[in-house]
């Protein structure tokens, strides 16, 4: 089913086009540019944003993180990002990479030990003795983009990336790098990953445990321990999430969206939604 999103942020170039391309990068963002986000946005491509001045909070996927410059706050094609706001004088350069370019990315970096924490971090620290380095690359693959006459600019930029990460990303994770993480919050990551790929169609808690291969009980006390949120409100939340950006963002019917999200029919969905938000889907949409 073919989703038509809209866009309500004051970008400096029509959204259409920016997806449209295989990469996007603009340096210089101020917060003045874009209002504070409180209804869900979802990404439909990856983002990595280079926050060089100020500071703030975002939700991504539901989980809530403070980000303070110099940092790197890394956005996954497909997460929903809400109640993001910012403080003080906010500066920040942003590359936006689809799916195509980050799996030609992929082949380059898959051998390094820190892509993996890399994909998986959301907020990450730059050292002081980095920023100055992170800044000029952007501003470097920003040339690369905006070279029309260069014939071969998407090579440039793929192999610019690939070489920037080994020579400087990886100084921003390898601290990070924790091979004796509590089993309780790698259980937890597992779950919550689990949950971000099945919610549409599995809302049992039975599907889940079998899958990590525990029981129910302590899987939902692990999670309980780890985020203060059961196993089971994971689910809902990730289920009324996705239905909140479908009602904001797009013009599909209550049905539709009901029958994307696998409920058995729109009065059950109804139901459910107002159980969770205290509200209608119509009555959600229309505020």
């Amino acid at each position: 089913m073919e989703i038509g999103l809209k866009y309500n942020l004051d970008l400096v170039e029509d959204v259409t086009n920016i997806l449209a391309q295989d990469f996007w990068v603009y340096c210089n963002f101020v917060g003045a540019m874009i209002p504070e986000i409180s209804d869900p946005v979802k990404f439909t491509s990856n983002c990595s944003i280079f926050v060089k001045e100020g500071e703030g909070k975002v939700e991504i996927d539901l989980l809530s993180y403070d980000f303070k410059a110099p940092c790197i706050v890394n956005i996954r094609q497909g997460q929903i990002i809400q109640n993001c706001s910012f403080k003080g004088n906010f500066n920040a350069s942003f590359i936006v990479l689809s799916k195509r370019f980050c799996d030609n990315l992929f082949l380059l970096l898959k051998d390094s030990n820190s892509y993996g924490t890399a994909s998986l971090e959301r907020v990450t620290p730059v050292p002081e003795k980095l920023v100055e380095k992170f800044d000029n690359f952007y501003h470097h693959v920003r040339d690369i983009f905006e070279d029309s006459q260069g014939a071969n600019a998407y090579q440039a930029m793929v192999l610019a990336i690939a070489s920037f990460f080994y020579e400087c990303g990886t100084k921003c994770y390898l601290p990070i790098l924790d091979p004796t993480q509590k089993s309780s919050s790698r259980l937890t990551e597992k779950f919550i990953s689990l949950v971000q790929m099945n919610f549409k169609k599995e809302r049992f808690l039975e599907f889940y445990a079998k899958k990590l291969e525990i029981s129910t009980k302590h899987l939902s006390r692990t999670v309980k321990e780890t985020t203060g949120f059961t196993a089971v409100d994971w689910i809902d939340r990730f289920v009324i999430l996705e239905a909140k950006v479908l009602l904001k963002s797009t013009t599909m019917s209550v049905q539709q969206i009901s029958d994307e999200l696998n409920f058995n029919n729109q009065s059950f969905f109804g139901k459910y939604f107002k159980k969770h938000t205290g509200v209608s889907p119509k009555e959600f949409r229309n505020s």
